[in-house]
């Protein structure tokens, strides 16, 4: 029940500078848990977001009234990563013996917001829900840790698809839970849900 609220959320997208893509935002209303109502868009170039700095942006909500202010950094990653299976990063024992000095006993306070990281190996799915016509899918699969996103490739017309892709997420909350999601690929419309499932950190 506010006209200016504050949310003060971080997020953290993983940009790759060869793509050129724009930052969709869209501000919503609920009144309950049925009704929900569309408050205005507005749009973000990243290309052309100056490096290395926090940008302080005022964005109009399009034609509605009201806008929204936001920090954007655009800045090297850290910690983050996505590779081949066969190029795995904890797959050289000298990494790993590195990786296990680091996060040894001795070491705990050195670095008080070097928590560690998750790697998480992608590699199939079975058995999906047929969501086009034809008794197929185009699958791809979100991982979501905390606020941060990654995902895979899509696959076309398949529902056992392999992606066999490994992600490594720097961990901010150890009770933070991996969420993983599988979509349908539908063109410009928006994906169709697929499946689901939770994995808190401190199960692992």
């Amino acid at each position: 029940k506010s006209a200016n609220p504050q949310w003060r959320e971080q997020f953290d997208f993983h940009y790759f500078s060869d793509r050129k893509d724009m930052l969709d935002i869209e501000v919503w209303r609920k009144d309950n848990k049925k009704h929900e109502e569309l408050l205005g868009t507005c749009q973000v170039d990243v290309t052309a977001l100056p490096m290395k700095q926090t940008n302080c942006l005022e964005l109009p909500l399009g034609k509605n009234p009201g806008s929204l202010l936001m920090l954007i950094a655009v800045a090297p990653c850290t910690g983050v990563s996505i590779s081949d299976l066969c190029v795995c990063p904890l797959g050289d024992p000298s990494e790993r013996q590195q990786i296990s000095q680091r996060y040894c006993l001795k070491n705990s306070f050195q670095d008080l917001k070097d928590i560690g990281f998750l790697q998480v190996k992608v590699l199939k799915a079975v058995d999906l829900l047929a969501a086009d016509f034809a008794g197929k899918s185009d699958p791809f699969c979100v991982l979501e840790l905390g606020n941060d996103s990654l995902q895979t490739h899509t696959v076309y017309k398949n529902l056992n698809p392999e992606w066999n892709k490994v992600f490594t997420f720097p961990i901010k909350d150890i009770h933070d839970v991996l969420e993983v999601t599988v979509f349908d690929e539908d063109g410009d419309k928006p994906p169709d849900f697929l499946g689901k499932v939770a994995i808190p950190l401190l199960s692992v």
